[in-house]
């Protein structure tokens, strides 16, 4: 018996500090994934939230654990809001401009969007049903867009899903344009997709 009432003062003070690690660990990632991308090193995020990195395999179960617990902090809320904002626009052409828009501008400010687009960890659930959804919206964009003349009629799905990979893979691999370019391309993309008016 005094031996259970000893430890018993122990264990509220034990779950709290993993509760408290837990949310240290959960704060740095996001600050760390939403300023740098999702392949941060674990070292970094674990310096920032003041724990070890075993700490965040102990919570979390490694880098794909930790990307669950905070992603819809980090990006997938603001996609899904995009998806939904997108589908309340009643105009076809008004709609497949704003998306386009918004996710390109998502994509320039948040590393995160292009890691999530380029499937760069595959083995995270959550980013393959946001890639999933994202599908599903291009499907229904580029068929509205056709039956309303808004698209060039060769213009597909894939294509649209092609050219949105594109800019990720510039993103991440290439030189960052400046941002008045990069809003210029966006517009020159746009231009490109519409059906051309006849003379």
């Amino acid at each position: 018996m005094a031996g259970a009432a000893g430890r018993a003062p122990a264990e509220p003070r034990l779950r709290a500090d993993a509760q408290r690690n837990a949310e240290q660990i959960r704060n740095a990632a996001i600050g760390a994934f939403q300023g740098r991308g999702l392949s941060v090193p674990l070292e970094e995020v674990a310096k920032a939230a003041g724990v070890s990195k075993g700490t965040i395999f102990n919570r979390f179960g490694g880098r794909i654990g930790l990307i669950e617990a905070v992603i819809a902090e980090v990006v997938a809320t603001e996609i899904y809001a995009i998806i939904d904002r997108t589908r309340a626009i009643a105009d076809a052409r008004e709609r497949l401009t704003y998306y386009v828009t918004a996710i390109r501008d998502l994509q320039y400010r948040q590393p995160a969007t292009v890691d999530t687009m380029l499937q760069a960890y595959p083995e995270a659930r959550t980013l393959m049903e946001i890639c999933r959804a994202g599908g599903e919206i291009n499907e229904e964009l580029v068929v509205a867009g056709r039956v309303c003349g808004a698209l060039r009629p060769e213009f597909t799905a894939e294509d649209l899903h092609a050219l949105l990979h594109d800019s990720a893979l510039v993103l991440k691999h290439g030189t960052r344009p400046r941002r008045e370019d990069y809003d210029r391309r966006t517009a020159y993309l746009l231009d490109g997709m519409r059906a051309q008016e006849s003379p």
